[in-house]
């Protein structure tokens, strides 16, 4: 058996509701399942309030997916086992929700300036229940437009760092991000380090986090290998998941493509007092 500890749902950007993402990890017999949706642990709240978590099936291990300030390259932080009702996550959690929206109405505006039929409407029938609107919904919505063939090719012409319709926002700090996530009692881990695109400062990164996610779909053997032996040297927790968004424009577009050994899975599940 299996797990993947990096998967998102309808409460981010991705396509399956919590319970969906449940019952098709327990359709596959993944034992652990890891749900990271950006800026938001609404998803598991939801399981834990609706009574299915924690359940029977599949261990789920909540986790949240940070973005973290810098100059240059996208950092993103993993928390797993976090408490989802830690006031000092929450309070983190809402003031970038907050920026998202901020940023949302900002590239809604530059895109009608570039004559672009969208509003802000459509983006939130996309959105569905999520708070965390981000960049993906937005292209999605220009997808279903007709504006460009799929999301990729909007992110490469319009959405990505440096084209017409970017807006930065605001991100906490990489030190910030790790100490509340370990106020929420969780462990931080690096997310897809070969997309930082800089070696070095990953290096620099696991001087300072709890984990490395090593083993991820684009990955090459040799990154995986370099990665795996970074870990070693910085006695790192070892992760791996298919960052699971249920799209045909992501790495994996099935859960169970692509997971990782229960031996791994397991050192990052706590089980939750009932």
């Amino acid at each position: 058996m299996a797990g993947d500890l990096h998967t998102h749902t309808t409460f981010s950007d991705g396509s399956y509701s919590p319970e969906e993402l449940v019952a098709a990890a327990k359709k596959i017999s993944l034992h652990y399942l890891g749900i990271t949706d950006h800026d938001t642990v609404d998803g598991v709240r939801q399981l834990y309030e609706n009574g299915l978590y924690p359940g029977r099936g599949v261990n789920i291990i909540p986790g949240v997916e940070l973005s973290a300030n810098h100059p240059t390259r996208d950092i993103h932080i993993v928390g797993y086992n976090v408490d989802i009702y830690n006031e000092a996550l929450l309070e983190i959690i809402e003031k970038v929700i907050e920026a998202r929206w901020e940023r949302f109405s900002e590239i809604i505006r530059i895109l009608q300036t570039k004559k672009y039929n969208i509003r802000e409407a459509d983006v939130l029938k996309i959105a569905g229940t999520s708070r965390s609107i981000g960049r993906a919904h937005i292209a999605r919505t220009l997808v279903k437009i007709g504006a460009f063939k799929n999301v990729r090719e909007a992110f490469e012409k319009m959405l990505g760092k440096g084209k017409p319709a970017y807006v930065p926002r605001y991100l906490p700090e990489v030190d910030e991000l790790i100490d509340v996530i370990h106020q929420a009692g969780g462990s931080a881990t690096l997310a897809h380090p070969k997309l930082v695109g800089d070696d070095e400062l990953v290096e620099e990164l696991c001087k300072k986090l709890d984990g490395l996610e090593v083993y991820y779909p684009c990955h090459k053997p040799e990154d995986t290998q370099h990665y795996f032996f970074l870990a070693r040297k910085y006695n790192l927790l070892i992760a791996g998941g298919s960052d699971f968004h249920g799209t045909s424009s992501r790495f994996v577009e099935n859960l169970g493509d692509f997971t990782i050994s229960d031996a791994l899975a397991q050192k990052f599940f706590v089980k939750p007092v009932n």
